[in-house]
């Protein structure tokens, strides 16, 4: 996989310039209004993954790729990424308008965990496509970001973190309610099988991505997941079954069948060692279990 680029890299690539406070003791935390481009004047954005958050809105006909899928944007869209999945953006050109925020995560150090929004989840939406009633009501927002980055109010940070939860709390509602969403008086309740979900899905994330860094996952099975836990196999299979309707075990393959896509498709490890980084003692049992979700050999999808 290609290095994660940094916020410093990112300021370099795009403005060649560095601002002084982006090793700012309360986190870092910037807005912008896209540019138009002319045509052949700029690169697709390369596919990588950044360690920094993002949230854009944009106007216009793009295509935009993340982990293992792909979504051409027809009119108009919000998009959120977050250090653990990679991106690219293609046709810049044909943005004719539009706004984004990044900031890190040490921007948010005890004012909340992002990891626990759906939008920044692996297995959540990333993009949503928008109606003009929700543009209108969602640029508003970002003209407030830029008003109060320039301000010299003492509690603007404040002001521009309860900005950024105005987007992702926006977004969120776009999405159908289920029946998991337990609420009382409006608060949502979290009862045992979702703390010990919530958990389990961070220990799943907490192996990936797999880089040179990170050369492999340590947990591969449910009962490996259950003993870091510290509770039953059985206990946690039956929570993550009442909260998602799918096994621990489908889970732990889902995850590790989007990793084998995304190293296949954009690393230059060989299959071999994509197989061994994955948890699999035997390339054949890769093989197998790759071929079992997507009906190619992990070669052919390569090549795909």
């Amino acid at each position: 996989m290609e290095k994660i680029e940094s916020l410093e890299e990112f300021y370099k690539r795009k403005f060649d310039w560095i601002p002084d406070n982006i090793k700012n003791e309360i986190g870092h935390f910037n807005v912008f209004e896209h540019e138009p481009i002319e045509v052949g004047k700029t690169k697709p954005l390369p596919y990588k993954r950044r360690d920094f958050f993002k949230i854009m809105l944009v106007v216009g006909n793009i295509d935009m790729s993340y982990a293992d899928k792909m979504i051409t944007i027809k009119k108009q869209a919000m998009f959120f990424s977050n250090p653990q999945i990679p991106y690219k953006c293609e046709n810049l050109e044909r943005i004719e308008e539009g706004f984004f925020c990044i900031f890190n995560q040490h921007f948010f150090h005890r004012f909340g965990d992002l990891s626990q929004y759906s939008v920044f989840q692996p297995t959540g939406n990333h993009v949503f496509e928008l109606s003009d009633e929700q543009l209108e009501q969602i640029k508003p927002i970002y003209q407030k970001m830029f008003a109060e980055i320039k301000s010299d109010y003492v509690h603007k940070y404040d002001m521009l973190r309860n900005l950024v939860f105005e987007l992702i709390h926006f977004a969120i509602k776009m999405q159908p309610a289920t029946s998991l969403d337990k609420q009382t008086n409006g608060v949502p309740q979290i009862n045992a099988s979702q703390r010990i979900s919530t958990m389990f899905f961070e220990l799943v994330e907490r192996q990936f991505p797999i880089d040179e860094n990170h050369f492999s996952i340590k947990l591969s099975s449910a009962s490996d997941f259950a003993n870091q836990l510290n509770v039953h196999v059985n206990h946690l299979n039956r929570a993550v079954k009442e909260i998602t309707q799918k096994t621990t075990s489908q889970i732990i393959a889902e995850r590790v069948l989007q990793e084998a896509k995304i190293m296949l498709k954009h690393s230059n490890w060989n299959v071999a060692e994509i197989a061994y980084s994955l948890g699999f003692t035997e390339v054949t049992h890769f093989n197998n279990f790759f071929k079992k979700h997507t009906t190619l050999s992990p070669s052919k999808f390569r090549n795909v």
